[in-house]
Formats: structure tokens, C-alpha cells, sequence
């Protein structure tokens, strides 16, 4: 294959990730708006699009890997097609937390709410940015981009143990609300975890950089150096 269709071969799974990228903001905006509002047509439509988000992983990974069979990449772009097979998989997961989320709408049907839902959206809004963030600096090879993720991951954290503790005294103070209040932590995990997912695509931003994974501690050392 001539270098130059090798390229636009690389550029075209680029956008592939991309792609899947607005398709999974497009699933977690849809399904926390579907939550607020006990929206079930929307949550459904979450539901239902998943598949889709399913099949355009598998055929990114299908095209990476045939082309590493047959190109043979090296170093720098061969990272880049790891990268892209690992950016994948991560997104796939985040569209199954949002279905997930989805799915506890439908769970919850239209029995009254615990009290207007706030943290929840906030949590959705700063994953949706790590989202979009983490894919921006992989686009652009920028590692300080990349490694400013992890500070947003703190945010999402701290906003999930709050809405842990705020549930659990909820459940504590009346019994009938035990089952409204489980929904919610397990919608607050799913967005934890979305944030998680992100955080690792930043991981890879570094490694498609530098060829080296960095750990927290790496991560927590440079933010302390940067901010002195």
C-alpha cells in the first residue's frame, strides 16, 4: 500500500474514534436528560442506539487490526493503532454506563422523585467534558491536555461520594425510600465511572506521546511541579 492511502488509513480510524466519541456525549447527555425529566421514550432510544456505538467499536477494531497485519507499522504508529483499538473498547463502556443509566429510568417509571436531581447532571456535564477532552488531546498529541483530566476526575470523585453519603441518609432517615435512593447511587456510579474511563484515554495520550504509561503518582508529581 502506497504510504500516502497507509495515512489517510490512520486518519480515517482517527475519525472513526471520534466518531463513536459524539455518539457516546450524544448517549450520556440523552440518558441523565432522560433521568431528570422520567423521560422512558428517551431512555429507550439510549437503550436502542447502544447497538450502534457496539458496531462501530468492532469495526474500528477489525480495521486496526487488519491494518497491523498487513502494514506492519512501527513505532509511533503502531502506538497510535494500539491506542486507537484501547480508545475504542473505553468508549464502548462508557455508552454501556450510559444505557445503564437508561435502563434505570425505565427501572424507576414514574414514581416520585427524592428531590430535584443536581449533583447527578453536574457529574454528567464534567465526564461529558473529560470525554471530550481526552479525545481533543489525543487528536492533538497534547500530553499537559491530557494530564489536566485527572483534575476533573477528582471533581467527579468527590461529587459521587457526595451523593453516596446525602442517598445513604436518606435511606437511613425513611425505609420506603430505600429503592428510589439505590437507583440513584448506581446512576452516580455509572457517571464515576464514565470519568474513570475517560482518565484512562488520557493515559493513552501519553502513551501514544512518549511510548510510556504514566501512574497516579507520576500524574500527581507533574501537576504539584507544574502548579509550583
Amino acid at each position: 500500500m502506497p504510504r500516502h492511502e497507509y495515512l489517510q488509513q490512520l486518519g480515517e480510524v482517527q475519525d472513526d474514534l471520534l466518531l463513536i466519541g459524539s455518539m457516546v456525549d450524544k448517549a450520556i447527555h440523552r440518558s441523565v436528560t432522560a433521568l431528570k425529566s422520567r423521560d422512558g421514550k428517551t431512555a429507550q432510544q439510549v437503550i436502542d442506539d447502544d447497538d450502534a456505538i457496539d458496531i462501530r467499536q468492532v469495526q474500528l477494531e477489525e480495521r486496526t487490526l487488519d491494518l497491523m497485519s498487513t502494514q506492519q507499522p512501527m513505532a509511533s504508529d503502531l502506538r497510535q493503532l494500539v491506542t486507537a483499538i484501547h480508545v475504542a473498547s473505553e468508549l464502548e463502556r462508557m455508552g454501556d454506563y450510559a444505557e445503564g443509566i437508561a435502563k434505570i429510568t425505565l427501572l424507576m417509571g414514574q414514581q416520585p422523585p427524592i428531590k430535584p436531581l443536581v449533583d447527578i447532571p453536574r457529574m454528567a456535564e464534567i465526564s461529558r467534558d473529560m470525554v471530550r477532552g481526552s479525545l481533543g488531546a489525543l487528536v492533538k498529541r497534547d500530553v499537559e491536555a491530557a494530564s489536566r483530566i485527572w483534575q476533573r476526575d477528582d471533581e467527579v470523585d468527590e461529587l459521587h461520594q457526595h451523593v453516596y453519603r446525602e442517598l445513604l441518609a436518606v435511606m437511613t432517615e425513611d425505609p420506603a425510600r430505600i429503592e428510589r435512593a439505590t437507583y440513584l447511587i448506581w446512576a452516580s456510579h455509572n457517571l464515576e465511572r464514565i470519568a474513570d474511563r475517560a482518565t484512562n484515554i488520557a493515559e493513552r495520550v501519553v502513551f501514544v506521546c512518549t511510548g510510556h504509561v504514566p501512574t497516579r503518582d507520576e500524574w500527581l508529581d507533574k501537576q504539584l511541579a507544574n502548579s509550583g
